[in-house]
């Protein structure tokens, strides 16, 4: 190779480099610009999902209040008047921690009331494969009271009725126009 070829091709390899660099800055700026454009989009995604989780939770509150408030006066369910009622009981013992919506306790027994905005086969299978073995160990004050079931929703489709009623569970549903009246 000749001295000349030999800087033809350092100046051919020069332009290959400084090409090289100016394709990798535009790749780099377009990634910086896809980076923002993904931050955004994350940030719509993120303030979705708080939007959903928030309407979900504020269903669930929305049902949890209005079968408490129906609950509350009489203290009566199935026919069995109750000493008391209480919602959204938090319990830990360990590492489990269980949270039950609506208990109502008599001299020997208590209804669990599990409240759904719409009740789903997956809420009755935890309720029974979890949170019902759960309150034993939680609540070992209960162990010789009679323990029912119930869930109480606002929508529950005919065949999770049948199950639920094949489990011994009392189910609650809104129906008619039941209302109270606060005066200004």
């Amino acid at each position: 190779m000749t001295d000349q070829e030999l800087k033809d091709l350092v100046a051919s390899l020069a332009k290959d480099q400084k090409r090289t660099e100016e394709q990798f800055a535009k790749t780099q700026a377009q990634m910086a610009e896809t980076n923002a454009k993904l931050a955004k989009s994350d940030e719509k995604f993120n303030r979705l999902a708080e939007m959903y989780g928030g309407a979900s939770n504020n269903q669930g509150k929305v049902a949890e209040e209005f079968f408490y408030n129906s609950l509350k006066p009489k203290q009566t369910l199935n026919g069995i008047e109750f000493d008391f009622i209480q919602k959204n009981i938090t319990r830990s013992k360990g590492d489990i921690e269980e949270e039950y919506d609506i208990i109502l306790v008599n001299g020997n027994v208590i209804y669990i009331v599990e409240v759904k905005y719409k009740l789903h086969i997956r809420d009755i299978e935890r309720f029974l494969d979890r949170k019902l073995p759960n309150f034993m160990k939680l609540f070992p004050e209960y162990k010789d009271f009679r323990i029912h079931l119930a869930f109480a929703s606002f929508s529950i489709e005919d065949e999770l009725k049948q199950i639920a009623r094949e489990k011994g569970i009392t189910l609650l549903q809104r129906r008619g126009d039941v209302f109270e009246t606060i005066a200004a």
